[in-house]
């Protein structure tokens, strides 16, 4: 028998002063069995990182032609497509095909460095894709901060990341592999 996905209440506070956006989302979050808590976190940060009004969390783990993450425009069109993770090259090619500006987060450490290795040359003819790799060392102190019931308050500054819960702060520094072009 399948197991369920585990559902998740975040209340999520930001605050972007990059991008002058301050907004708390009240998120349900469905965590597939085989998501990991590193994911899950993982997830929650890169919505933060591209938190607008119309951003979604999808289906993720459990459909195979959706992102982790997307916001569509009014007319139903694929603004931004957000994944994490290592996707193929096809993946790649496919997602910015459908999509005005696809942003993928990898990490995994040493994994995610040798996924860039492999595939980092060929996406240079994709003016609306962004890379944006994860530490392995901050991904695992996001880790503990997971629980079903969470009030995230996520601060963003010069490209750095705090999330705190209660009395706990984590740190992130993202780190910017590709940019897309301006």
């Amino acid at each position: 028998m399948a197991q369920n996905a585990t559902i998740y209440k975040v209340e999520l506070s930001v605050s972007d002063m990059d991008r002058h956006y301050y907004e708390t989302h009240k998120l349900t979050i469905a965590k597939h069995p085989s998501e990991t808590d590193e994911r899950l976190m993982l997830r929650i940060v890169a919505f933060a990182l591209n938190a607008h009004e119309h951003l979604e969390m999808t289906k993720g783990l459990s459909s195979d032609d959706e992102p982790d993450i997307w916001q569509k425009s009014l007319s139903g069109e694929l603004d931004v497509w957000v994944a994490l993770g290592l996707p193929s090259e096809k993946v790649l090619r496919q997602s910015c095909g459908k999509a005005g500006k696809v942003i993928v987060y990898p990490y995994g450490g040493r994994t995610a460095d040798i996924w860039w290795d492999k595939v980092k040359n060929s996406t240079t003819r994709f003016d609306n894709l962004q890379v944006v790799n994860f530490s392995e060392r901050d991904s695992g102190a996001l880790t503990q901060l997971a629980n079903r019931a969470m009030k995230l308050q996520v601060n963003i500054q010069d490209g750095d990341v705090m999330v705190s819960v209660g009395d706990t702060i984590v740190n992130i520094t993202p780190e910017e592999w590709k940019a897309p072009a301006p």
